[in-house]
């Protein structure tokens, strides 16, 4: 529920400050939407894989399971990967979250969320490891159970942010 607060938070701040640019560009001269569109498509591959890791995980199939498991982690790998691209081609472009309030909200909005991302990462990895060693036991299945619901909390967060900053920043007011 912490993160829903955190998250209400930061949606806010930038709507607060989505049109404070300080004379720099805004949203629809610095996002590329095909990019953003396969970031998207990344991250929403990455939560069915999770659902089918969490499938296999009720089905006792342990092999099933860190198969899923691997390839949701390299596409939240590849997620993260093109987010941190996107940021420091707009810092190389002086476009960094210095330059006006708008960027300072777009990076710390979009940044939590990488943060948020990396996190589950570290903590798919820790139980993918954990199905390893001791298998599919209750607190291993509860574990993984929690780490499905807070990855697709990611993609449903992801979901406001690519329609709240990048959609309706596309459009040129």
């Amino acid at each position: 529920m912490t993160d829903c607060v955190l998250f209400a938070s930061l949606f806010a701040t930038y709507a607060v400050l989505h049109n404070n640019t300080f004379g720099g560009p805004g949203a629809h001269e610095l996002f590329s939407m095909p990019f953003v569109l396969a970031e998207t498509l990344i991250l929403l591959t990455s939560s069915f894989t999770a659902g089918l890791a969490i499938l296999a995980t009720h089905q006792g199939k342990r092999n099933q399971v860190l198969t899923w498991l691997s390839l949701t982690f390299l596409l939240g790998v590849a997620f993260l990967t093109m987010e941190i691209t996107e940021f420091s081609h707009l810092a190389a472009e002086g476009n960094s979250w210095q330059r006006s309030g708008f960027l300072s909200a777009f990076f710390t909005l979009v940044g939590t969320h990488g943060l948020h991302i990396a996190t589950g990462l570290l903590w798919m990895t820790v139980l993918m490891i954990q199905v390893l060693r001791r298998g599919l036991g209750t607190a291993t299945v509860r574990r993984l159970t929690l780490l499905s619901l807070f990855w697709h909390f990611l993609d449903v967060i992801w979901i406001f942010i690519f329609t709240i900053v990048y959609l309706m920043g596309a459009i040129q007011v």
